[in-house]
């Protein structure tokens, strides 16, 4: 990794996305990509995005939103992709079309040193949700943005509302120990999930007319590959597949054999759709 500045607060994350578990999402990154496209499509709607503003993708992996906005832009539009992950950024320039208004930097978002009021717009799919000191983070962001800037991103509500992740859990949990319980405000997936700390959050960092909208969606854990491909992606990547790392072998066939069951009622058409549930916040900068 080669990151010119980072906070050492984030160290582990970059550590996390730079080492064998960035890699293994990259070489993920088309059936994720296709797992969360419903989450794309609802977040660039809700962006509303003109064809020559200037965005950040914060935390844009892979570059789906980032390639996606960048298909909307006229010739004075422009969107910078930035990400903690060198290996993920690679895979985004990899599948960026030659020519498209898209730029993509390896950057630590929180302590990253932005051209001051240069950009109109702030989106995220779900890469806000890992910093150390997230007021920080978004008071630093916010730097990047004109006067009436916005900010809109996805973020998980809290896990009961997302059955594509708990339901594999709660079967692995039948043979295997609990995950250790994180705090709310933890970095991870389900950090922004509580209204009032995401409000904190922007408020805290200077933005204004902070609002969050609950949009309920279902999202096909197999990718049209049927129930087998479901079960592989639950061993590969979600809290399940954690909660089996390491595990007797023992244990993990009998866990598999319990997702298996547990998803086979939701099978249809080779299709394995589960319930999930996100915010999309917005902001502005005053």
């Amino acid at each position: 990794m080669n990151v010119s500045q980072i906070d050492d607060r984030n160290a582990d994350q970059a550590a996390y996305w730079n080492g064998p578990a960035g890699q293994y999402w990259t070489d993920r990154q088309q059936i994720q990509d296709l797992i969360l496209a419903p989450v794309s499509r609802i977040l660039i709607d809700q962006a509303k995005i003109t064809q020559d503003v200037r965005v950040i993708d914060v935390g844009c992996g892979c570059g789906a939103t980032t390639i996606e906005i960048g298909k909307q832009l006229g010739p004075a539009g422009h969107v910078l992709g930035l990400d903690i992950s060198a290996p993920m950024l690679a895979r985004a320039r990899e599948l960026t079309p030659k020519n498209a208004p898209v730029e993509f930097i390896l950057a630590d978002a929180t302590v990253h040193r932005f051209e001051p009021e240069s950009f109109d717009l702030l989106v995220s799919r779900f890469g806000v949700m890992f910093f150390a000191d997230p007021v920080a983070s978004f008071s630093n962001l916010r730097t990047a943005l004109k006067r009436g800037g916005r900010v809109v991103f996805a973020c998980w509500r809290e896990p009961r509302y997302n059955q594509w992740l708990m339901l594999p859990l709660k079967a692995a949990y039948k043979h295997v120990p609990k995950l250790p319980e994180m705090a709310r405000q933890d970095p991870g997936p389900f950090a922004f999930a509580q209204e009032e700390w995401v409000q904190h959050i922007l408020t805290s960092a200077g933005f204004t007319s902070v609002a969050m909208e609950a949009h309920d969606l279902h999202l096909d854990i197999a990718v049209g590959r049927g129930l087998e491909a479901a079960v592989q992606g639950t061993l590969e990547i979600g809290p399940a597949s954690r909660a089996l790392d390491g595990q007797p072998e023992h244990l993990r066939t009998a866990a598999v054999a319990s997702i298996r069951e547990a998803l086979r009622p939701f099978l249809k058409d080779e299709k394995v759709p589960l319930a999930g549930s996100i915010w999309i916040v917005s902001a502005t900068n005053p």
